[in-house]
C-alpha cells in the first residue's frame, strides 16, 4: 500500500503542474494562431515540449498506478463491473486511454513544431483537441473537491 500511495500523490502532484502547462500552451498556441505572421514562437515550441514530456511523465506514473497497484481495478475486475459501473469506467478506461491519445497527440505537435516554421490549422485542431481531451477526462472533483 505503501507504493500505491507514492504514485498516488505523484500523479496528482503532476496533474496540477499539468493544468498549468496545458493552460500555457492553450494560449500560446491561440496567440500564434491568430498572430499575424503565423510562425511558431519560441514560447509555443517550449510549452509544447514541456507539456508533452510531463504529460509523458504523467503517463509512466499513471500506468503502473492503475495495472499493478491500483486495489480499486483489481476489485472492479474480479467483481466483473468494470464497464458497467459508470465510476469504474471513467476511473479504469476512459480516463487511461484519453490521456493515451493526448500523450500521442502532444507528440505529434511537438514533432511538427521542430521541423516546421509556421502554424498550420490541423496542428491547432490537433491542440485543442488534446486539451479537450484532457480537461474532458480529467478528474476536476477528485482533485479540487466537490
Amino acid at each position: 500500500m505503501e507504493f500505491y500511495n507514492i504514485f498516488l500523490n505523484a500523479h496528482k502532484g503532476f496533474g496540477y503542474l499539468i493544468l498549468l502547462l496545458a493552460a500555457l500552451f492553450l494560449v500560446s498556441l491561440v496567440v500564434t494562431m491568430f498572430g499575424f505572421s503565423g510562425n511558431i514562437s519560441k514560447l509555443l515550441r517550449k510549452s509544447t515540449l514541456f507539456t508533452m514530456i510531463f504529460f509523458h511523465v504523467q503517463l509512466l506514473v499513471g500506468i503502473p498506478l492503475l495495472f499493478i497497484f491500483s486495489p480499486g481495478f483489481k476489485a472492479a475486475l474480479a467483481q466483473g463491473n468494470l464497464m458497467s459501473d459508470a465510476y469504474n469506467r471513467t476511473t479504469f478506461v476512459e480516463h487511461p486511454f484519453a490521456m493515451i491519445v493526448a500523450a500521442v497527440l502532444l507528440t505529434i505537435i511537438n514533432k511538427y513544431m521542430k521541423t516546421n516554421e509556421k502554424l498550420s490549422l490541423k496542428i491547432v485542431f490537433m491542440g485543442v483537441l488534446a486539451i479537450a481531451l484532457f480537461a474532458f477526462v480529467f478528474p476536476w472533483t477528485r482533485v479540487f473537491g466537490g
